[in-house]
């Protein structure tokens, strides 16, 4: 029998979904960690866009503070014609799937490219050079492009660089590579990890989540900063009712985000310890 002082205080919360400057956030991964640490969180999962770049550096920073650091990955997949968002988590192979998302890492690159080129072609002197200083190294994606058009005074915020340039539909958008959500479960699954589905909000019902449980889905986000209480309360009660584990996080891109707050969606220790399980079954099956 577990004596109560040895039980984890119910103020212990973790947070299972945070970036850094290795995709769009603002703080390079030991500084996101650093952030962890002082918000008092148990355990931190760096989470960045299609990229575990940072994952070395976050762990170095965590061991040194005594934070536990959950390796993972935000995908960005295709569900039908539709793009939805997968988080692989507890990724154990860090470098092996680095390497084969490497490969969509240039085709991000090449469709920034292709963005730039309209924006010329449009009157905007945006620049390539441009985008890659917004990058800072990390994972290129829209955002950065956003950024590159502020910093250049062509629009007053990202907000705007999206209406009027970079949202589907609009003059300068570019689809990307698609990866389908079967292939980016199954690579999840080969690299030691769970895959969980990010952020589902009102489309996380039973017709859409169900089809993806013979995939290999393992979870479902229930706790996010755009989640309603009513989502909330209808994904946990799907998530029982399929048998997938459920996560939480505060999508957390640092101090330009300053509403989204690590730690603040309070997930508990508990649902952690339940992915942790998830994942030896995973695991202990592979072998």
């Amino acid at each position: 029998m577990t004596h109560p002082a040895d039980a984890a205080p119910p103020t212990s919360f973790v947070d299972l979904h945070a970036h850094s400057t290795a995709s769009d956030g603002s703080q390079r991964p030991a500084a996101a960690v650093a952030a962890a640490h002082a918000a008092g969180l148990t355990a931190f999962a760096l989470t960045d866009h299609d990229t575990l770049a940072g994952i070395p550096e976050a762990q170095v920073a965590a061991d040194a503070c005594g934070l536990r650091l959950i390796a993972g990955v935000e995908l960005s997949v295709h569900q039908g014609a539709e793009e939805v968002h997968l988080l692989g988590l507890h990724i154990r192979d860090v470098a092996a799937l680095q390497e084969r998302l490497e490969l969509y890492r240039d085709h991000r690159r090449a469709r920034a490219q292709r963005i730039v080129e309209k924006l010329n072609v449009a009157g905007l002197a945006v620049t390539m050079d441009a985008v890659l200083a917004a990058a800072d190294g990390g994972a290129i994606g829209r955002p950065h492009v956003a950024r590159a058009l502020v910093a250049g005074g062509f629009v007053r915020d990202v907000r705007e660089a999206f209406d009027k340039w970079l949202a589907a539909g609009r003059a300068a958008y570019v689809d990307k590579e698609r990866l389908d959500i079967a292939e980016g479960i199954r690579i999840i699954h080969e690299a030691g990890g769970i895959a969980v589905y990010a952020h589902p909000g009102p489309d996380g019902r039973r017709e859409t989540i169900e089809p993806l449980v013979a995939l290999g889905l393992d979870g479902l986000e229930v706790r996010h900063p755009s989640h309603s209480r009513e989502d909330e309360l209808r994904l946990a009660a799907l998530a029982g009712f399929l048998g997938l584990v459920v996560s939480g996080g505060s999508d957390w891109h640092g101090a330009m985000q300053g509403g989204r707050v690590l730690g603040a969606m309070q997930v508990p220790l508990a649902w952690l310890e339940t992915q942790d399980r998830r994942v030896r079954e995973r695991r202990g099956a592979a072998a």
